[in-house]
C-alpha cells in the first residue's frame, strides 16, 4: 500500500442517487461517470445492480465505457446473498478493474429489528458471503452497517472473518451520521490494532451528515490510518447526506502538510462535477457551501476586501482557480467558426458527438446575439443542458406571454406531441411562468406538482444567462389507462413519489423556466415508458429482482 495516498471512492451514483428526488437517467449517469473519470477518483461505485433492470443496465454501461484500463475501479454494492454478489459481478464484468462491495449490519438493533438474526447467524453469513464474492473477483469490500453503533469486542470478530475470507478493502460506515470525530478516529485506529490483519487491508470512511460532522469524521478517520473516503459530489445522499467529496479534496490538499497525505483527483474539475450533478438531480448547489458555492471565494467586508486587494492570502486560504472557478474569458464570439468553437469545447475537456455539437453550436451563436462577453460558464452551462439527453417526447415550439402592472398574466403554448402533431392552448396564472405551466399541463394532461423552482445568473450583468431548475413529483398512485404506456406500470398503476428535474437557460428567464418545466416532464413521461420497457422485458427473462 501507498500509505500517503488517500484513495476516492465516489459513491454519486449509488448512496447519493437514492436520496429522494436525486434520481438520474442512464444517459446522466454515463456523464457523471465520465467527469468522475476525467476527475481521476479511484473507485467509482457505479450502482445497486440487485434493485433493478434499469440499476444493472447503468452499472454494466459505466462499467463499458469508463471502466478502461487507464480509468478508474468500477464498484458495485450487493447485500450478504449469492443473487446480489451474482448480479453486481455479471454488471461490473466489462471494466479493466472491478470491486464486489457488499455489506452486513453489525448493530443489535440493525440485527434485531432489520435482519432478524443473531450475531452468530449474521458472523456466519458474513464469512459465507465475502468468500463467495472473492471466489469470483480479486477486489472485495465488505461494510458492517451501522458500525459506529456496534459492540466493538463483536465488530472485530466481523472484520477479522471478513479479512480472513478474502476482503481487501474494510469499510466502516457512520450509517446514521452518528459519530464524532474524536470517536470515530479512535475506533479507526482501534480496528487497525485489534484486528488481526487490518494493517494489511485498506480501511475506509463511510460517513454520513446527520449531525453535520461527516466531513470532519472523514479526516479524522484519515488522520488515524484509513487510506479510502467514500464520498459525493455535493455531499448528496440518504438522510442529510454523506461526506463531500469536493470539502475532503480539498482539506487534504489544502492541508498537506498537516496530513502529509495526498489524492490524485485533479481538483480543477472540482466546480464543474458540482454543476454537472446539480443541474441533473435539481438540487442547486447552496452559496455558502464550501469549495463550490458561490459565496466560498466572495467577500463583501470592507475589512476582508481590502486584505485581499493586497493580498488573497490575508482571506483565503485556496484559491478559486485551484477548483475552477476562475470562468476564463472565452475569446471566441459570434464570428467565430465551428472549427474554432470545437477546438475551445475539446480543450475545456468535453466530448461531444457531432449532433451534440450541433445543438451547442447553434445555441452558442444565438447567445453570442443576445450577449455582449460570453465566457466558460456560458458554455458550460449550454453544454450541461445538451447533456442530460433529456427525452424529446414533446417539443416546445412557441411560447407567447403577457404580463404587467394591472394586467392578467396569460400565455399561449405551442407543442409538438410525439407523433409531430401541434397542440396550441392558453391560460392565465397567477404571473407568466404560472400561466405557462397552467397551459402546458392543459395540453400533456399529466398530474404532477411542482415541489422546487430555483432560477439564477449564471454569469454578472443585465444580460446573464438565467438558469433555471424545477423539480416535479408524481401526483400518488392512480389507475392509469392500459393503453397509454407513458402512465402506467405492469399492474396497471403510476409510479408513487417520483421526482423528476428539468433544467433550462436562456437569456430570457421567462423561456427558461418554460424549458425546464418541459425537460421535467419529458423526464417523467420517458420514465414511465422505460418503466414498462425494462420491466417487461426483465420479466420475461426470467428477472427476479426485488
Amino acid at each position: 500500500m501507498d500509505v500517503d495516498h488517500v484513495r476516492i471512492f465516489d459513491t454519486t451514483l449509488r448512496d447519493g442517487e437514492q436520496a429522494p428526488g436525486c434520481t438520474m437517467t442512464l444517459e446522466e449517469k454515463l456523464e457523471v461517470a465520465r467527469q468522475l473519470a476525467r476527475m481521476r477518483v479511484d473507485i467509482i461505485e457505479a450502482g445497486f445492480p440487485a434493485a433493478s433492470p434499469g440499476d444493472w443496465a447503468a452499472v454494466h454501461e459505466i462499467a463499458r465505457e469508463v471502466g478502461t484500463p487507464d480509468g478508474p475501479t468500477i464498484a458495485a454494492l450487493a447485500r450478504a446473498n449469492k443473487d446480489d454478489i451474482d448480479k453486481a459481478w455479471t454488471a461490473i464484468q466489462p471494466a479493466t478493474h472491478k470491486r464486489i462491495h457488499t455489506f452486513m449490519s453489525t448493530s443489535d438493533i440493525h440485527l434485531d429489528h432489520q435482519f432478524r438474526k443473531s450475531r452468530g447467524e449474521a458472523l456466519e453469513l458474513i464469512g459465507e458471503m465475502v468468500s463467495y464474492a472473492r471466489s469470483l473477483c480479486d477486489d472485495v469490500e465488505f461494510s458492517p452497517m451501522d458500525a459506529t453503533r456496534s459492540d466493538h469486542e463483536y465488530l472485530f470478530q466481523a472484520l477479522k472473518i471478513a479479512i480472513e475470507c478474502g476482503a481487501t478493502t474494510l469499510n466502516i460506515p457512520d450509517t446514521v451520521g452518528y459519530s464524532t470525530p474524536q470517536e470515530y478516529g479512535d475506533l479507526i485506529a482501534a480496528i487497525r490494532q485489534n484486528v488481526p490483519g487490518g494493517d494489511q487491508v485498506i480501511i475506509s470512511t463511510h460517513c454520513h451528515d446527520d449531525l453535520g460532522v461527516a466531513v470532519a469524521n472523514s479526516l479524522a478517520g484519515v488522520h488515524a490510518g484509513a487510506r479510502q473516503i467514500e464520498c459525493t459530489i455535493n455531499g448528496i445522499g440518504e438522510r442529510a447526506g454523506n461526506a463531500s467529496l469536493e470539502e475532503v479534496v480539498m482539506a487534504l490538499h489544502t492541508r498537506e502538510q498537516f496530513y502529509g497525505l495526498k489524492t490524485q483527483v485533479v481538483t480543477r474539475e472540482l466546480a464543474r462535477a458540482s454543476r454537472t450533478v446539480s443541474s441533473f438531480i435539481g438540487v442547486p448547489v447552496p452559496p455558502n457551501k464550501a469549495i463550490v458555492g458561490a459565496n466560498a471565494f466572495a467577500h463583501e467586508s470592507g475589512i476582508h476586501q481590502d486584505g485581499v486587494l493586497k493580498n488573497r492570502m490575508t482571506y483565503e486560504i485556496m484559491s478559486a482557480e485551484t477548483v475552477g472557478l476562475d470562468g476564463n474569458a472565452l475569446i471566441l464570439g459570434k464570428h467565430s467558426g465551428r472549427h474554432a468553437f470545437r477546438k475551445h469545447v475539446d480543450a475545456m475537456g468535453y466530448a461531444l458527438d457531432d449532433e451534440a455539437f450541433q445543438h451547442v453550436f447553434a445555441r452558442f451563436k444565438d447567445l453570442c446575439d443576445r450577449k455582449k462577453r460570453v465566457d466558460d460558464r456560458d458554455i458550460e452551462a449550454l453544454i450541461s443542458g445538451e447533456i442530460q439527453h433529456t427525452p424529446q417526447i414533446y417539443k416546445l415550439a412557441h411560447v407567447q406571454y403577457s404580463a404587467g402592472t394591472g394586467m392578467i398574466p396569460t400565455a399561449t403554448v405551442r407543442l409538438v406531441g410525439p407523433d409531430e402533431s401541434e397542440q396550441i392552448d392558453s391560460a392565465l396564472g397567477t404571473g407568466p411562468v404560472d400561466a405557462i405551466y397552467q397551459a402546458i399541463n392543459k395540453m400533456i394532461n399529466r398530474p404532477n406538482e411542482l415541489i422546487e423552482f430555483s432560477i439564477k445568473a449564471i454569469t454578472e450583468g443585465l444580460d446573464a444567462v438565467a438558469e433555471v431548475t424545477v423539480r416535479i413529483r408524481e401526483q400518488s398512485e392512480e389507475a392509469g389507462a392500459v393503453d397509454d404506456p407513458t402512465s402506467i406500470n405492469l399492474t396497471g398503476k403510476r409510479s408513487v413519489q417520483q421526482i423528476f428535474s428539468g433544467y433550462g437557460i436562456n437569456t430570457d428567464s421567462v423561456l427558461a423556466a418554460a424549458e425546464a418545466y418541459m425537460a421535467a416532464l419529458n423526464k417523467m413521461l420517458a420514465a414511465g415508458q422505460a418503466r414498462i420497457t425494462a420491466e417487461a422485458a426483465a420479466y420475461a427473462a426470467g428477472y427476479t429482482g426485488e
